[in-house]
């Protein structure tokens, strides 16, 4: 145990900050996971849609509410005003302030008509308000603690109030008559009691609420791509909003249980995504992207097959999650899990449009994939019902990653000649392979001996490739530690 803890001890700070973020991000989606059946049981499929559809608005919301001040712009202000870090933190702990105490006097002024366009009471509207403040406060904090490589605080806190929030939702949802409103106030409780504190910090700290320079380089950076951001967040949210306008908030609960259990592969796409994109980057850099694809295919393919196994195991996880109202989630789940796919692939791609600084190429795929969900959902969601949501969100995806991919191929063109960092015959067939057996394992949920055959057959392909699974896994944890002692 010692010699454990010397060994641990010798390993640089950075790769032991790292470590910890993406344990931190992985208990943190687990435990929202873990008791996601809990709340299935203890809300009616009405009462989960009405949650869910809450939690799509919050998301829409933010934005205009925050301008997203937290994410990039914070990130390279960290950077490029090293020197006055203090000051710079606790000035745009002030905006984002201002910003949510300005919206919600907006919100109360006229509460009636955003209580109405919003379908939300006022206690949640309140709420959600107060929620977005306080989560701004967290995300400017955990990317001090994050850039400062100091997890030890942002570890503790984030696992604590993880916890928090469904022992208190619990209890709230058990003792209430009106079950959403109590979960909604369980979160906003939690995040007030474990992230307000964070704001005294950083202004006593830094002294500085306003900031006329820090403020005017927050706006002229994150304004541009407010599209970007709400083109994204639509993409990602307005299925669940449209269904409950459409069709009605039972379906809406279905349709985001499914949703909820298909973006729990999210987890290793991000977990990838944060190795590959540094990397990736140092690659376009040195000029030498044509070593991009003897990692990227097999990252690919491992993508493929996490998906295709929470696709072949999705009567069983519904099951397991929730009760009987609710299984018909499980013909949605396929096209979402192959949405997930397809979302990492567009990571693959932009990491050029960002490296050139192409990012209107970016806010134009983001804004063409959010208008055409939209457009494609009020069109078959009135034909299909609620089911062909899973579907449009797949379509757009598809979509998504291909204007991406020749956007790629036109950036290449221009900065880096004829070199081209992926084969697009690859590309197609890996992902061609993979819609197939998607789809084929869907049609086989009426038949249990045949998807537990072609299961099998998936695990022995498995180990019959197990030699260049584990070759292709040595190469990716060897990149990663090359990335973390670079950093």
């Amino acid at each position: 145990m010692r010699r454990w803890l010397e060994k641990y001890n010798s390993i640089p700070v950075q790769v032991k900050a790292s470590f910890w973020f993406l344990i931190c991000s992985f208990l943190q989606k687990g435990i929202s996971t873990i008791t996601t059946p809990i709340f299935t049981r203890l809300l009616s499929s009405g009462e989960y849609g009405q949650y869910s559809v809450f939690n799509s608005w919050l998301d829409i919301i933010a934005i205009f509410v925050t301008l997203r001040l937290y994410y990039g712009v914070f990130n390279q202000g960290l950077i490029k005003f090293e020197n006055d870090r203090a000051r710079y933190i606790s000035s745009m702990q002030g905006f984002a302030f201002v910003l949510s105490a300005g919206w919600t006097v907006l919100y109360l002024i006229f509460h009636s008509f955003w209580n109405s366009l919003f379908g939300l009471s006022t206690v949640q509207m309140l709420a959600m308000m107060l929620m977005i403040w306080t989560t701004g406060v967290f995300r400017f904090w955990a990317a001090e603690q994050r850039f400062s490589y100091k997890y030890r605080a942002l570890v503790i806190i984030s696992i604590a109030v993880s916890l928090a929030k469904p022992l208190i939702g619990i209890f709230f949802v058990i003792h209430a008559e009106d079950k959403v409103t109590a979960r909604i106030l369980g979160l906003a409780l939690v995040e007030v009691i474990g992230y307000t504190g964070l704001f005294y910090i950083h202004m006593h700290r830094g002294k500085q609420f306003c900031s006329a320079k820090y403020w005017k380089h927050a706006l002229l950076f994150n304004l541009p791509l407010l599209p970007h951001y709400l083109s994204q967040t639509v993409l990602n949210s307005s299925d669940r909003i449209m269904i409950q306008r459409m069709v009605s908030e039972e379906a809406a609960g279905i349709y985001s249980l499914a949703y909820s259990i298909s973006s729990i592969m999210t987890l290793f796409t991000q977990s990838l995504n944060q190795t590959l994109t540094p990397w990736m980057l140092k690659k376009i850099k040195t000029n030498r992207v044509n070593e991009i694809s003897s990692i990227v295919y097999p990252s690919l393919a491992g993508i493929a097959i996490v998906n295709l196994l929470l696709i072949s195991f999705a009567p069983e996880v519904v099951r397991l999650f929730a009760p009987k109202p609710y299984y018909d989630a499980i013909w949605v789940i396929p096209p979402i899990a192959m949405s997930v796919y397809f979302n990492f692939t567009y990571n693959l791609f932009s990491c050029f449009e960002f490296y050139f600084e192409k990012t209107h190429y970016t806010m134009i795929a983001s804004i063409c994939g959010a208008i055409l969900n939209v457009f494609l959902n009020y069109i078959f969601i009135q034909i299909y019902g609620y089911f062909a949501a899973g579907y449009t969100t797949l379509i757009c995806y598809i979509v998504y990653a291909v204007c991406h991919y020749l956007m790629m191929r036109r950036i290449c063109n221009e900065h880096m000649g004829e070199v081209q960092a992926y084969d697009p015959k690859k590309l197609f067939l890996i992902s061609v392979i993979f819609l197939l057996g998607g789809f084929l394992l869907l049609f086989t949920y009426s038949l249990p001996f045949i998807r537990y055959l072609l299961i099998a057959v998936i695990a022995g392909l498995i180990i019959f490739y197990r030699k260049k699974i584990v070759f292709s896994l040595s190469l990716f944890l060897k990149m990663r530690q090359q990335n973390k002692e670079n950093t």
